[in-house]
């Protein structure tokens, strides 16, 4: 098997990472599964920007572990939790980089949404 690509962010693929100026709060199922004012927001490329929630700010009680992973060049190796109260709307509803590579580092112990597979992603100024 081929090793994986690595690349490296730059001008034709950028990405950012910076503190979040909002409280971010996903819910599913009526249950709040992330509360956070420490969520960090990642800018890749043209993609829509994501919330990256410290682990400490998650209701892990409410995620289940799956065995999907996926891989980005520029990030590493993702794993996936699911959300057993949300169905199978929620089936790998969440990802994480638990080794991500050093251009994002700053993501390490932190977790997205996919916003299609929540409730809801709700944001407030802080």
């Amino acid at each position: 098997m081929a090793d994986k690509p690595r690349l490296q962010p730059g001008p034709d693929h950028p990405i950012t990472i910076r503190p979040s100026t909002e409280r971010v709060v996903v819910t599913v199922a009526g249950k709040v599964v992330a509360d956070s004012r420490n969520a960090l927001t990642l800018q890749e490329a043209n993609y829509p920007p994501a919330y990256y929630v410290p682990l400490t700010d998650v209701d892990r009680s409410l995620l289940e572990r799956t065995e999907t992973t996926t891989y980005c060049p520029y990030k590493g190796e993702a794993g996936y939790y699911s959300i057993p109260a949300g169905g199978e709307k929620s089936v790998d509803a969440i990802w994480e980089y638990t080794a991500p590579y050093d251009a994002v580092a700053p993501i390490v112990n932190h977790v997205a949404f996919y916003p299609n597979r929540v409730d809801s992603i709700e944001t407030t100024p802080l």
